[in-house]
């Protein structure tokens, strides 16, 4: 006969999982922002799936990469984030025909109890996903949600804006079902607010169209935020800054990482834009990013954050 289960310490916990995450799963991992000061991050340096490429446009590059200088602007990252306190850690392994691999941000969304892993829509990335995976469980990041069936959602397409609003961008990238998967599992964490937003065609993410660098400001490229994106924000009292320049978005000048609030890490090369930001009281720290960039892919895109300082609800 199975024992009663009477005693208390053989009942169920009602502890929310964020609280275990120090002592069951090694460490306080979490993001209910994009701004909070960032304490943790996921890069894939560019490894073996770099070298040879013949044809850019398989990959949807702009041109072939020189894997010597792309290590080396990868490790300058690195190195500036090690500068700033954030422990960094790599995903070790890549399949060797899968060289978009270092846009580690597009296959994984960090929430406060744990990762969301993606599932990428095109052939040529899809597979990525099983490494990320990897790191995180090698690491002792919860995966609470692995986008599945015929969902598809790469993960770039969604930003938090505080612990219960997020934005999610639809388009070739993210379908209704990976949208519907996606929110299903951020409602049940307690985000009570999703914004849709229909990326514009051309166009991979919405991270080249609004970014948050400080806890209530964002900036955006005009020509291509939806109105009711842009409503939104400014009835939850967020601070919209237009992109004073359309070429520099083309050189993805939005692309940006909060190191903290109010202090972001941008491609170098967006003059007018750093000093947009500079003259908007934003701490700016430039990086050459110029061989990544052939990638058609930036500091964000490469940037899996595992662990930001709490922003929690802003009013």
């Amino acid at each position: 006969m199975e024992p009663i289960e009477t005693r208390d310490e053989w009942l169920a916990l009602e502890t929310p999982m964020r609280d275990e995450l120090p002592t069951c799963w090694g460490g306080d991992w979490g993001c209910d922002s994009e701004v909070g000061t960032l304490r943790a991050v996921l890069l894939r340096r560019p490894g073996n799936e770099i070298e040879n490429i013949k044809n850019p446009e398989e990959y949807r590059w702009r041109e072939i990469m020189d894997p010597s200088k792309a290590r080396e602007r990868h490790d300058a990252l690195a190195g500036l984030y090690r500068s700033h306190g954030v422990t960094v850690y790599y995903v070790e392994r890549m399949h060797d025909d899968k060289p978009n691999g270092l846009f580690m941000r597009d296959n994984i969304l960090m929430t406060p109890e744990g990762a969301i892993v993606g599932r990428q829509a095109m052939a040529c990335r899809r597979g990525e996903e099983r490494y990320a995976a990897e790191a995180l469980a090698s690491l002792g990041v919860p995966i609470i949600r692995t986008v599945s069936g015929t969902g598809v959602f790469e993960t770039a397409c969604c930003l938090w804006i505080d612990s219960e609003t997020v934005i999610i961008g639809t388009g070739n990238r993210a379908n209704i079902e990976g949208c519907r998967q996606v929110e299903e599992i951020l409602r049940q964490m307690g985000v009570e607010h999703v914004w849709y937003l229909q990326i514009p065609y051309g166009y991979a993410h919405i991270d080249s169209i609004v970014s948050f660098v400080d806890k209530k400001t964002a900036i955006i490229d005009p020509a291509h935020l939806p109105w009711n994106i842009w409503t939104a924000l400014r009835q939850r009292g967020i601070k919209i800054l237009e992109a004073p320049a359309p070429q520099e978005t083309q050189n993805l000048a939005l692309n940006v990482v909060a190191l903290a609030p109010g202090h972001v890490v941008m491609a170098s090369g967006n003059p007018a834009t750093k000093k947009f930001l500079e003259d908007h009281s934003i701490q700016v720290t430039e990086l050459d990013m110029s061989e990544i960039l052939k990638g058609w892919g930036s500091i964000h895109c490469m940037t899996a954050a595992l662990k930001r300082d709490p922003v929690g609800k802003l009013a």
